[in-house]
């Protein structure tokens, strides 16, 4: 997409240095500040997410098919508009589709006409469940022929030979980055299940870790270092012919130190805003704890 990064400037400082290069929802201010799992310095934070610049990827170059190259991923698509890290008794699918999902709320309720989220839900089975949710919005419509649009109206089998996760530890002991760099660069639903959800403004991936045996063990064994490490994860929808180079970040998140006893408790749905999924608010009476939310919704 060919935007500047003034209106980025103007919304939000923090979105700017992202790089992004849609147009940043004044929305999104919320969604970032609000959740539990909180947004922290790229540099030092601790059990938090923060938006790593675009170039510390290698992407498909314009040349790629010609030479093999790649390029420094760039400006990301679209603008990040937040995080959440939840823990639930159930699997939890097409969560952008729940009444009581915070991101989903703010747009409700800033009744935006433009603006489309595009949302990524890691899923972590167990006896516990856990969820990594990334969310990433813009306010303009993306070209009909762009890689990114081809792959939200396509059919269940293309998209599982596109959408690609690119990664690197940051930081970390040495049995992290060889668990880790064996997922460096992959198609994710090749690898494992994915369940696609297309809603009237935003487009959904789940993906289950829980359905491929290696992934599995590799996600298991990352669970016991999360304080340990610090991983950059990026999104892309993987180039397979000349038009569609150079490959372009959706978005990218970098996840600093997790503590996986900090992750927001999912209990019942709820409408009011206090009970809002992975929202700080609602964090604060029940770190560990469920919310009781039998209450009548307003």
């Amino acid at each position: 997409m060919n935007q500047t990064e003034s209106s980025a400037g103007t919304n939000n400082t923090k979105l700017a240095v992202t790089g992004s290069t849609s147009a940043v929802p004044e929305w999104t201010t919320e969604t970032i500040n609000g959740g539990s799992f909180r947004q922290v310095d790229l540099h030092i934070g601790t059990n938090g997410w923060a938006s790593p610049p675009g170039n510390v990827f290698s992407l498909r170059s314009s040349n790629y098919f010609t030479n093999k190259q790649k390029s420094p991923g760039g400006d990301y698509l679209l603008s990040p508009a937040g995080v959440d890290w939840l823990k639930s008794t159930t699997k939890l699918d097409n969560i952008m589709s729940r009444p009581d999902n915070r991101v989903a709320h703010a747009l409700r309720e800033a009744q935006s006409q433009n603006s489309f989220i595009f949302a990524v839900n890691f899923e972590v089975s167990g006896k516990e469940h856990y969820h990594m949710v990334l969310y990433f919005a813009t306010e303009e419509p993306l070209p009909l022929d762009s890689p990114l649009q081809r792959f939200i109206d396509g059919d269940d089998s293309f998209r599982n030979q596109r959408f690609k996760l690119v990664s690197q530890v940051v930081k970390g002991p040495w049995v992290v980055k060889a668990a880790a760099g064996q997922f460096g660069a992959f198609l994710v639903g090749k690898t494992v299940k994915c369940n696609y959800h297309k809603g009237s403004n935003y487009f959904e991936v789940d993906v289950d870790t829980g359905s491929s045996a290696i992934m599995s063990a590799v996600v298991r064994l990352l669970l016991g270092y999360t304080k340990s490490f610090v991983v950059d994860v990026g999104l892309v929808i993987e180039a397979q012919t000349e038009d569609e180079l150079p490959e372009r970040l959706i978005g990218a998140v970098r996840l600093c130190h997790m503590d996986l006893s900090s992750a927001f408790v999912v209990g019942e749905q709820t409408l009011e805003p206090c009970g809002m999924l992975g929202s700080v608010e609602a964090s604060h009476p029940r770190r560990g704890h469920e919310l009781n939310v039998n209450k009548e919704p307003i």
